[in-house]
């Protein structure tokens, strides 16, 4: 057989998806889905929320699929929705963007993303994402051909080290994907990190690409685009979507915001990864973006409650706790209650007591999974009710399987 190397395994092997043998495995979400499934455990594993966004809004999408909305968007989106993310960044941070030509709808935040570094990173160019990282960006970074190095966070802040940062940067690097605030740690990056990844960039000359799907999910803290700081809208492009906003993440409507040449280079390749989607949903999503920003401010503060309960339960449950500062996602350390690789623990909770969580270390590359053996990942975007569920299993963790 052929010793030559494909671009889907490159793209397998940067997601974590290949054993050093070769073969190819399935993403830890779809084992650990599974297994939840199979055993008719609560899947805190994977970030969806269990209940649908506004009914408002799922009437305008439905009155398009009932109407005339299910043919071809314009492949930059829907004017509407376009004129909608551009008032709702000058709205929340002041950003003037152009909605001619400084947006392009996407196929989720996922597509913009690939469609970004797919459009700048040529073989043997260097990005830089922070680790644990989205599976995404180490896929579609193998896809290019590009050399993926990472930058080390840890507990408890999940702050990144300004000197590894320094360290990280060099003339060879094309690109740094920031995701702020970051899953899977829930951190949100302090401005002072912020500025230094803007200097660094511009220092390098590389673009940043910030993948910002949960803004308006954030507990305590303000969102900061890193593209509002002096010196970085020139080289930034902005991911957002509304899959995680609004409860609706299988609509999958993202989209890009930048200077006008940048996201030319984005649409130029997204137009033939999908050309366009979501007819039907994108005035929905138009409509979404405009609500008052009250309606934003409850919907952190609920997601807010919801996560001191669970939060509640784990550490009743007698683990580390590492509240977060944003996203879906708490990580919890399970080595006070003596389990050292929380990869095997994750395989044997949805049997033994009937709750699904996801290990740190796939998210990481082999340093990096040595680093965050012992945390794990569980999602918060659910019930009260199965949350306090999820804690009254969790409470048995260390009697049923004697960590």
């Amino acid at each position: 057989m052929s010793t030559h190397v494909f671009p889907w395994q490159r793209m397998a092997a940067g997601a974590n998806l290949l054993s050093p043998s070769g073969d190819l495995g399935v993403t830890i979400f779809e084992e650990i889905t599974t297994l939840a499934a199979k055993h008719d455990a609560i899947n805190l594993g994977q970030g969806f929320p269990d209940t649908d966004g506004p009914h408002i809004f799922k009437n305008i999408a439905a009155s398009g699929v009932a109407g005339d909305l299910n043919q071809y968007a314009p492949g930059a989106g829907i004017l509407p929705l376009r004129k909608a993310i551009s008032d709702h960044q000058r709205r929340f941070y002041d950003l003037d963007v152009d909605y001619n030509d400084e947006i392009v709808v996407t196929t989720g935040a996922t597509e913009a993303i690939a469609a970004a570094i797919l459009a700048f990173v040529q073989p043997g160019d260097e990005v830089i994402t922070f680790e644990p990282f989205y599976d995404s960006y180490g896929a579609t970074i193998g896809l290019a051909g590009g050399v993926h190095k990472t930058i080390a966070l840890s507990a408890p802040s999940f702050q990144p080290d300004i000197e590894d940062l320094r360290a990280t940067f060099t003339d060879r690097t094309r690109m740094v994907v920031l995701n702020n605030p970051h899953n899977p740690t829930g951190a949100t990056f302090d401005k002072k990190v912020l500025a230094e990844i803007v200097a660094l960039a511009t220092k390098h000359d590389c673009l940043i690409l910030s993948d910002e799907v949960y803004e308006h999910l954030t507990y305590g803290v303000t969102h900061i685009p890193i593209a509002s700081l002096p010196g970085a809208w020139e080289r930034t492009i902005t991911v957002s979507s509304a899959g995680k906003t609004f409860s609706f993440t299988g609509w999958k409507v993202g989209w890009a915001t930048g200077p006008a040449e940048l996201i030319a280079a984005v649409r130029t390749v997204k137009q033939f990864l999908s050309y366009s989607s979501g007819t039907a949903f994108q005035p929905a999503v138009a409509e979404a973006l405009g609500s008052d920003k009250s309606f934003f401010d409850n919907f952190a503060r609920d997601l807010g409650e919801r996560c001191e309960i669970l939060a509640g339960g784990l550490e009743a449950a007698g683990m580390t706790v590492y509240r977060p500062r944003g996203t879906y996602f708490i990580v919890a350390d399970v080595a006070p209650l003596g389990f050292d690789n929380a990869l095997d623990l994750a395989r044997q909770m949805p049997e033994s007591i009937g709750v699904a969580g996801i290990p740190l270390s796939v998210f990481c590359q082999p340093d990096g999974a040595e680093r965050t053996r012992t945390l794990m990942r569980f999602a918060f975007c659910k019930k009260p009710t199965l949350l306090m569920e999820a804690s009254t299993r969790l409470s048995l963790l260390s009697a049923k399987l004697g960590g």
